[in-house]
């Protein structure tokens, strides 16, 4: 069986903020088999993963291309890879077989042809919604999970501070801190993400910080008594603020820098005898980093599911055109959540 199989490229490099006319829909003939003994499984996509680092891999240069494979520059014209969950189609793989519901490195299309050596697991259909594996237990939840528990190692009693806490990581490590016994205050962008925060997260606080013309007065006034985690999801001032509000000892776990992705003019410039003589450690890390914690992970994290101590926040696009303006939403802060798009 061939099918005209959609997908979604870049025309040019994006150096800048990325617009819908960056991105174009095109097809092409697909077939729905593998040759024998090929070991290739096709997957036809029902949730795709939206992500702001993406970005990275479509401009002309970035230091994070050369770092690792899936930092790699997409080219103009090329499929671009992104976690998802799908069915299978057919297989040529004794692990998989015919329906059953993958999570793993897909695409932006709607049908991806997936290799051996690329990153597919079985998941199961029933227990919880099937785009929670793209989301809460997928990459974005292993993040939080790693990045709060391995780099912040909490204590409770603790004071944390989120940025960009209504989006995929940061709704997500805010509810770990509340579980793990911490004081939590998290900023977001409008005043529906900050009611999202403290009415249904659990957050202690939450402000806008684009209503705060001196961060570093309002990171003082919600932390009078300074702050012992900070996890950054945006770089930039507001790294530098939490850096001069930080408690001795204080922990930075460097998640995201989403405010300079596209405008190279905005780099963090934090007090370095702040971190010196306080003795802060900021430590960047990837969610890849810590496969180790991946079954523990899952196990926790379902549980707190189950048992109604967490939440999923997911913001879902409809149709595979969307991903464009649901990608180039993401700069613009319209996402509440994880970014998903339904195939």
């Amino acid at each position: 069986m061939e099918v005209e199989n959609k997908h979604i490229i870049i025309k040019h490099a994006i150096d800048g903020l990325p617009t819908e006319s960056d991105f174009e829909l095109r097809s092409a003939p697909l077939v729905l088999s593998v040759a024998h003994g090929s070991k290739e499984v096709v997957v036809k996509n029902l949730f795709l993963s939206i992500d702001p680092y993406q970005l990275n891999r479509m401009k002309t240069c970035s230091s994070s291309q050369k770092t690792f494979a899936a930092a790699a520059r997409i080219q103009p014209g090329q499929r671009i890879d992104a976690f998802g969950v799908g069915k299978v189609v057919v297989s040529g793989n004794e692990e998989f077989e015919r329906d059953d519901v993958v999570a793993g490195l897909l695409a932006w299309e709607e049908y991806t042809v997936v290799r051996p050596g690329t990153t597919l697991t079985k998941v199961d259909p029933h227990e919880f919604p099937l785009s929670y594996h793209a989301s809460i237990l997928g990459p974005s939840g292993l993040t939080a999970y790693a990045g709060f528990y391995d780099i912040c190692k909490p204590k409770k009693g603790e004071t944390v501070f989120v940025s960009t806490a209504s989006g995929s990581v940061g709704s997500l490590v805010g509810q770990y801190a509340k579980l793990s016994g911490c004081y939590v205050v998290g900023c977001a962008g409008s005043k529906r993400k900050v009611d999202l925060l403290k009415e249904k997260l659990g957050f202690d606080d939450a402000f806008n910080y684009k209503e705060e013309p001196d961060l570093k007065s309002a990171l003082r006034r919600y932390f009078p008594e300074g702050i012992d985690i900070y996890f950054d999801n945006v770089g930039s001032t507001m790294l530098d603020a939490a850096v001069a509000n930080m408690n001795i000892f204080g922990r930075v776990a460097v998640c995201g820098a989403i405010s300079e992705y596209a405008d190279p003019g905005k780099r963090a410039a934090p007090d370095m005898v702040d971190v010196i003589y306080k003795r802060i450690t900021l430590r960047g890390f990837l969610a890849f980093d810590h496969l180790h914690l991946y079954a523990g992970f899952i196990s926790a994290t379902s549980d707190h599911l189950r048992h109604g101590r967490m939440r999923a926040v997911e913001d879902i696009s409809t149709g595979l055109e969307c991903v464009p303006s649901a990608f180039a939403g993401l700069f613009r802060g319209d996402n509440v959540g994880k970014k998903l798009t339904s195939v």
